[in-house]
């Protein structure tokens, strides 16, 4: 049979052959994102919130306050502090961050956990704890001779202080402790956020 003109086998083998390494490096590179593909998928079609679930968020709150730092978040606000630039996570059972640390000593609230953010922006630290249930009286009493400006809301006590680029939030009530210091990094509505997870 004679062969066809313009046809060279050897052109056609290395030809092949780059192609065959194209898609198996394409592969390679694919290969880390398909846990992260199957895990979202799987979300997706097991999705079960109903529409009032859908109104008051994941239902947190409802539970009783947050163990574990992405239930101290909303949705949005979640996305918010995990994908701001240089954004690291650290959970911890650490004291709280905060100036008032002889309210701190007094009070020794007893830690559930801590979220400390840092990002290019700055640093957030919120502290989730358990206090006696006088706590929010204490902190009225005590913080505004350091600075602390305090309202009342129901049984919650909030107190708040700001220099510069530090703001701090210290909220106390039912025997419950939030505090957040805020340095540089001041994402939107943050103290009000956390508190509505915690206190519903």
């Amino acid at each position: 049979m004679a062969r066809i003109g313009g046809r060279n086998a050897a052109f056609a083998w290395i030809v092949g052959v780059c192609c065959a390494a194209i898609v198996g490096v394409l592969a390679l590179l694919a290969a880390p994102m398909i846990p992260a593909s199957v895990a979202w998928v799987s979300s997706a079609m097991n999705e079960t919130a109903t529409p009032e679930a859908v109104a008051t968020g994941d239902g947190a709150g409802a539970a009783g306050p947050p163990t574990e730092c992405d239930q101290l978040y909303d949705e949005a606000l979640w996305a918010s502090l995990r994908f701001a630039s240089g954004s690291v996570l650290t959970p911890s059972t650490a004291a709280p961050v905060t100036t008032a640390e002889s309210l701190v000593a007094a009070l020794q609230p007893q830690v559930t956990l801590t979220c400390s953010w840092h990002s290019d922006k700055g640093i957030v630290s919120t502290t989730l704890a358990t206090v006696p249930t006088d706590a929010g009286a204490i902190a009225a009493a005590a913080l505004p001779g350091v600075g602390f400006a305090c309202t009342t809301e129901g049984e919650r006590t909030r107190c708040t202080r700001t220099d510069g680029d530090l703001v701090e939030t210290i909220e106390a009530g039912g025997g419950v402790w939030l505090s957040t210091t805020e340095t540089g990094w001041h994402p939107e509505d943050y103290a009000n956020r956390t508190a509505d997870r915690v206190w519903g």
